[in-house]
């Protein structure tokens, strides 16, 4: 790449981690009024699925219906969607948004170990200091007892860990068994569908339906900007791979994390003890150790379905 390209597309990354990182905060306002999982997650995917819809039809493709399509958007939904964003939903209700944004940093780490024992990647000493600084960087967040401003939220966080391992088990399989020749907004639109069609009945059988005929809060704006923005930057996400490559677009998760917690700094006016403080520098640097460089094979790490909340 020239200078100039370097540069637009570092500007371009940037915007995405910081758009991304704002998903973090908006996704603790959503739940701030009482909003539960399932509702929430049925109108974030449904919003997703309208806007990449569009997306799809601008670009003249559809959405296949066989049965590797069916298989590969039914692995997205459970493990891109449902079982991670349940999870976060609710841990999220408890924690800070800025622990969010740390732990939900730690999918490279949690994918890596599933690589080696899928043999899609290589051992390296690197990547052990890598994974080990990670761990020390999750216990100091956890095992202080003034490290979170309140210790009984420490029961919370093996709930927040839900996330980061589906998406490093769902990163794994999309290395592993791929994603039947469809695109990566194929598969998001279709891993949507699903996620819908099966959030919808689980959000009535459980009382967590949010009606769109209510009066519109911060809570109901937030889960609106939240999708649509986690839409739109995961379409500008796909881009930007596609033109600056894998390596290059994978520093995003730095930034979605460090504009993560900034966001909910600024928005939520969230305080954080310096234990918090040492555990994202640790974490971040275990994420930069784990991180495949420019000649390694690539670890899966975040991927199709990820919505990096």
């Amino acid at each position: 790449m020239t200078a100039r390209e370097i540069a637009f597309y570092t500007c371009v990354l940037i915007v995405l981690g910081a758009c991304w990182g704002l998903t973090i905060p908006l996704s603790k306002i959503a739940v701030s009024t009482g909003h539960r999982h399932f509702g929430l997650i049925f109108w974030d995917v449904a919003i997703g699925v309208a806007f990449l819809g569009a997306v799809l039809g601008l670009r003249g493709k559809r959405l296949p219906v066989t049965g590797a399509a069916l298989r590969a958007y039914g692995v997205i939904a459970l493990l891109g969607t449902l079982l991670p964003n349940a999870a976060s939903y609710q841990a999220i209700a408890h924690l800070p948004a800025g622990v969010m944004a740390i732990v939900l940093s730690l999918v490279p780490m949690l994918a890596f170990p599933v690589a080696l024992a899928l043999g899609l990647d290589r051992f390296s000493l690197r990547r052990l200091a890598g994974l080990s600084v990670g761990l020390a960087g999750v216990l100091i967040l956890v095992l202080p007892e003034t490290s979170l401003p309140d210790p009984a939220m420490l029961a919370w966080v093996p709930l927040a860990l839900v996330a980061p391992l589906c998406y490093a088990f769902e990163g794994n399989y999309v290395a592993r068994w791929g994603t039947a020749g469809l695109d990566a907004v194929q598969v998001l639109a279709g891993g949507s569908l699903v996620a819908a069609a099966l959030s919808l009945p689980l959000a009535l059988a459980t009382g967590q339906f949010i009606s769109p005929f209510r009066s519109y809060g911060p809570p109901e704006w937030a889960l609106i900007a939240s999708a649509l923005i986690h839409a739109a930057t995961y379409a500008g996400y796909v881009w930007l791979v596609g033109r600056a490559g894998s390596v290059f677009s994978a520093q995003v998760s730095y930034l979605v994390t460090g504009f993560g917690v900034l966001a909910s700094l600024a928005i939520l006016r969230e305080s954080y003890s310096p234990y918090i403080w040492m555990a994202l520098c640790l974490v971040l640097a275990g994420v930069f150790l784990v991180q495949p460089r420019r000649k390694e094979p690539l670890a899966p790490g975040p991927s199709i379905g990820e919505t990096a909340r």
